[in-house]
């Protein structure tokens, strides 16, 4: 039986904090050059329950894309969010909630993007830059 929970979490300098829902939670990872560039790695996203997510704080975003804005926090920069601009989807920053809410990696993006230095261990799905693009890039930008 899957069971739905409330998380909570915040940022680095505790400025921001926010709550969710999630009911099957994964993790899931991004290494696409902008993510990489926002987080200096890549980026990990938490799966929460649509409509759930509720911030507090001096959160700021910036329209990375003509389809995409990253969110952050005024005082300390942290990461907070990947939104997609269409849909007002908000893919939280993993790194926020205490051990990312115990859910397990399950997606890589951009996989054949990622740096020689290192690679995430176990069975999960990877999509290649072209699988990526295919299903999320708006067809005008293909």
């Amino acid at each position: 039986m899957t069971e739905t929970r409330e998380i909570s979490g915040q940022c680095l300098c505790g400025a921001v904090t926010v709550t969710a829902t999630v009911t099957k939670p994964i993790v899931r990872a991004c290494h696409c050059d902008m993510c990489r560039r926002h987080t200096s790695s890549m980026y990990m996203s938490l799966a929460t329950d649509p409509g759930s997510v509720r911030f507090d704080g001096p959160a700021k975003s910036f329209r990375s894309s003509d389809w995409a804005e990253r969110g952050f926090c005024e005082t300390c920069g942290s990461t907070l969010w990947y939104g997609t601009v269409a849909d007002g989807q908000r893919h939280i920053a993993a790194g926020l909630f205490d051990n990312a809410a115990a859910a397990p990696l399950k997606l890589e993006f951009f996989a054949d993007q990622t740096p020689e230095g290192y690679a995430l261990a176990g069975e999960h799905r990877r999509m290649t830059a072209a699988e990526c693009e295919a299903a999320f890039a708006p067809e005008g930008d293909r």
